[in-house]
């Protein structure tokens, strides 16, 4: 039996064959009835356990903190802390491999990865996680197609042409090469013509109004296919010493694939969106753009870019996309006298894959809001839609006139949401918290948030209604048991990342931005900035940091899943399909949520509002 150990499963996915060999040495096989007390509290672990059968219930204070199930192991925090503070029991017959303390002891002296991912907090072990995925980190290219990177336009002259007229082509197009077709042979030949054939050209005194562009062609076309990686093409420049290459389907010319455009794709794709959404000069240019954010995010994320920094790079490519789009539907005078603002996960920045679109338009006291602004702002709404930014439920979109008013009616309107708080108003302002300006007079934006805070202040019953929100919206029953997919019911192993975890560290660390008048909206901003000014613990905030980043994680993995799949992002998860690792780290995550709402309790003090 013990030759079937499941070494695939973490922690033990991370020993080598030696380490395999002690583990299978070692390990024994062990049976508990049904309610069986497995470990008590203050006894003296001598065990590593791992299930190969049933499930065990995790108990503190006598509630459910935890629920294992096959692959997964306990207690090893109890084991190397010589004293168990939980009861495990088991839900149902069990059958488990014992693993003695002794080899536990002796893995951990020579594989420090098994020791931070078996008894380490949440952040070692993420740290660990991390050291251990660049070992198998690989570069774009080589997942990455020649079709996907930006290829620039063919020209093609005729072999007859003269170098004149092929220099005032450079000029006029800002490009540095043509291709020449030669119609003369059969069947015709193509070659290609670059600036260095105009230095040789200049050197050898020849007159560039009457010399052929022919006589100086290189016929020995290099070409590769869309459908080859972009390795492959790098490759064949390498081998062949150019710096470009024809990209060819079958006989049909599709453009030319730059080494400078390569490398710019290999080392930030991005660049190219931006290039595309500055040079975009209609709405219809922008879709292509729009859809390639979505591509870049999938190539990021398949290449193990981390998600903080794939959340940064889309909030950037996200507001030059909506500020280009407003530039080219609103007319000057609106552009100078208004602001043009996101918010919600947007406004933060932490919105990856596209949701419903959340935005506003807040103009100067004496500017008039009259058809022509109604119909611009009716036009953005749904060129962001067209971009694939669905419509917002609520209708948070510049194209409501609750959301498009001037600087007084937005400050009064404001302070209505706080001062007569309803389920529907709080939420709005914790959207309007989140507000990051994308063009225009932000100071408009500024004076609206800067009349909020003076009426905060000091005001701690104002302040606990807003952050209970957390008590009513992040309240996910049973999620313990979707972790390990107990039920029949295919639904019971669907998990709502924001209501499990991801809203109460939003909406906490946003409620506390509040308190203390922080104008950052990223959440990651505000717990840094909270940190400086000393208002929340450092070991907690650590924490807090490396529990939102792997919620994303997850979601953003679910979220590109559902839409290989051709479903509409629903930002749950399928605790089926989670790795043991990813169950284990996603317990500990939530066990960092459960102690951040009850430090949240005690400082708003919750129990008396």
């Amino acid at each position: 039996m013990p030759n079937a150990f499941n070494f695939s499963a973490s922690p033990f996915d991370c020993l080598n064959s030696q380490q395999q060999k002690l583990v299978r040495d070692s390990v024994d096989i062990a049976y508990f009835k049904q309610d069986e007390v497995i470990l008590d509290v203050g006894s003296a672990p001598t065990q590593l356990f791992i299930l190969i059968k049933g499930f065990v219930r995790q108990i503190e204070n006598n509630e459910d903190v935890a629920l294992f199930g096959p692959d997964d192991c306990f207690d090893g925090r109890g084991l190397v802390a010589g004293k168990v503070s939980n009861k495990f029991i088991a839900s149902e017959e069990v059958i488990a491999y014992q693993l003695t303390k002794s080899t536990v002891n002796e893995l951990i002296s020579e594989n420090a990865t098994f020791g931070a991912l078996l008894f380490a907090d949440l952040s070692k072990k993420l740290n660990a996680l991390s050291a251990r995925q660049s070992q198998y980190e690989i570069n774009s290219l080589s997942l990455a197609l020649v079709s996907q990177a930006f290829l620039r336009p063919a020209h093609i002259v005729s072999s007859n042409t003269d170098l004149f007229t092929i220099v005032k082509l450079f000029n006029d197009n800002r490009i540095t090469n043509v291709l020449v077709n030669d119609d003369s042979t059969t069947p015709s030949k193509l070659g290609i013509f670059t600036l260095t054939g105009i230095q040789r050209a200049i050197l050898a005194g020849l007159p560039l109004q009457s010399t052929p562009v022919d006589s100086l062609t290189n016929y020995k076309l290099i070409t590769v296919k869309p459908s080859d990686h972009l390795y492959e093409a790098l490759a064949v420049m390498i081998r062949h010493s150019v710096n470009r290459v024809v990209v060819k389907d079958e006989n049909q010319v599709l453009g030319i694939l730059e080494q400078i455009d390569l490398l710019s794709f290999i080392a930030n794709s991005s660049s190219l969106v931006v290039q595309k959404i500055l040079q975009a000069k209609t709405l219809d240019d922008l879709k292509v753009p729009a859809d390639q954010i979505t591509n870049l995010i999938a190539l990021l994320h398949r290449n193990r870019t981390k998600v903080p920094m794939i959340a940064t790079l889309v909030r950037e490519l996200n507001a030059k996309l909506f500020e280009r789009s407003w530039a080219l539907i609103a007319d000057p005078r609106l552009q100078a006298n208004s602001c043009l603002f996101v918010m919600g996960s947007e406004g933060r920045g932490e919105q990856i894959l596209k949701t419903d679109q959340d935005n506003g338009l807040i103009v100067n006291n004496d500017f008039v809001i009259d058809e022509a602004i109604i119909a611009s702002c009716q036009r953005f709404s749904e060129a962001l839609i067209n971009f694939g930014y669905p419509e917002c439920p609520g209708r948070i979109m510049v194209n409501n006139p609750a959301w498009r008013m001037s600087a007084a009616e937005f400050s009064n309107m404001v302070k209505l949401w706080l001062l007569e708080p309803t389920p529907e108003s709080l939420m709005n302002l914790a959207i309007f918290l989140d507000s990051n300006a994308i063009c225009g007079n932000e100071k408009l934006l500024l004076s609206v948030k800067q009349d909020l805070f003076k009426l905060v202040s000091d005001n701690q019953f104002l302040l606990a209604r807003f952050v209970s929100a957390i008590e009513s919206i992040s309240t996910e029953v049973g999620w313990w048991n979707r972790l390990l997919t107990l039920g029949s019911d295919p639904s019971s192993t669907r998990l709502n990342l924001k209501r499990a975890g991801i809203f109460a560290i939003v909406h906490g660390i946003r409620s506390m931005a509040l308190e203390h008048h922080i104008l950052q909206t990223s959440t990651i901003e505000r717990i840094d900035e909270l940190l400086k000014r000393n208002k929340l613990p450092k070991e907690l905030a650590n924490e807090i940091v490396e529990a939102l980043h792997f919620l994303m994680e997850l979601r953003l993995k679910g979220g590109l899943s559902e839409m290989e799949m051709g479903k509409e992002v629903s930002g749950d998860i399928d605790t089926s399909r989670l790795t043991s690792l990813e169950r284990d780290l996603l317990k500990d995550t939530l066990s960092v949520v459960k102690r951040f709402k009850l430090y949240l309790r005690q400082h708003f003090r919750l129990d008396f509002a």
